[in-house]
């Protein structure tokens, strides 16, 4: 299963979309930046006690990649969590979606920049199949609200955040030759330390929610499973098939979230959601196809 890239990254993405369930369950238990500073704590103390000694003797080949983790840690993760949750404040959840739907794209356009990559029109066309499923499932079906919407500042945080995580995504290519776990560790690292900085800014704004004990429940399970398991099988991900196709796998996360909504939130499952689901599907199977077919 761990060679199956395409179990692992339905596996990734499902945990991806139970941190947004996760997100929205900690409303008044914990705030923001207390769930972004926690849950990189978590994980570094839990890959510590796991691979302690690996992590030890990796030190020195770490250390030469230092600016490189810290920008992987600090932007990818810390940075994207922090303006996630920061865009809901100044724009609407439909504009938050359709916007998170350029991800792929710049995912996309990054590994045509810095590696090369050819991109045949039949993955342009799958791209667009993906993009389209998830505005369906944003715009409850109705693409006559795309009209409406008006771009401001919640637009531009969330757009700069898509593109902090789409440059992790591309980075992870060059990462050192490592085991997942280690490299997650050094990542979890440099994410905790970059996000003391907007906790203090939390703080001082008074806008800081200390967890009670649900709050640390949301907070343990987003450290081992979003945090966690989803980042290394992402990273396993991207070995076997690329940045690139990896990345059109992200517009499952929204069909995912409006799945656990149901199940979780009781929310209404809607004939728009099936609609979508069969969408975005189609369009990774076009990519995927294009990708088989190249190479024979």
């Amino acid at each position: 299963m761990f060679n199956n890239a395409t179990i692992l990254l339905l596996i990734a993405t499902l945990g991806h979309a139970g941190n947004a369930i996760a997100a929205k369950l900690a409303i008044n238990d914990v705030s923001p930046m207390v769930i972004v500073t926690l849950r990189w704590g978590l994980v570094v103390l839990i890959l510590f006690f796991i691979k302690k000694n690996k992590i030890k003797s990796s030190f020195t080949l770490m250390k030469k990649h230092s600016l490189w983790i810290l920008f992987m840690g600090g932007i990818g993760l810390s940075g994207f969590s922090a303006l996630f949750y920061t865009a809901p404040n100044y724009t609407s959840v439909i504009n938050i979606g359709i916007i998170q739907c350029t991800m792929p794209a710049f995912i996309l356009i990054g590994t045509l920049i810095i590696f090369k990559i050819r991109v045949l029109k039949t993955q342009v066309v799958g791209l667009f199949f993906t993009m389209l499923g998830v505005v369906i499932l944003i715009s409850n079906g109705n693409l006559s609200l795309l009209l409406n919407l008006v771009p401001n500042f919640g637009d531009i945080i969330m757009l700069i955040s898509c593109v902090f995580y789409a440059s992790y995504s591309v980075g992870l290519q060059k990462r050192p030759v490592t085991d997942y776990l280690t490299m997650m560790f050094y990542f979890a690292m440099a994410a905790f330390i970059t996000s003391i900085p907007m906790l203090s800014i939390e703080i001082y704004m008074d806008k800081v929610i200390w967890p009670n004990i649900n709050g640390w429940i949301i907070i343990l399970y987003i450290a081992v499973i979003p945090s966690l398991l989803s980042q290394v099988l992402f990273m396993r991900s991207i070995d076997l098939i690329g940045s690139n196709k990896a990345g059109l796998f992200t517009n499952l996360v929204p069909i995912f979230v409006a799945i656990l909504g149901v199940i979780i939130l009781n929310e209404t499952f809607y004939l728009f959601h099936i609609i979508s689901m069969i969408t975005v599907f189609f369009g990774i199977y076009i990519f995927i196809l294009a990708d088989k077919t190249s190479n024979n």
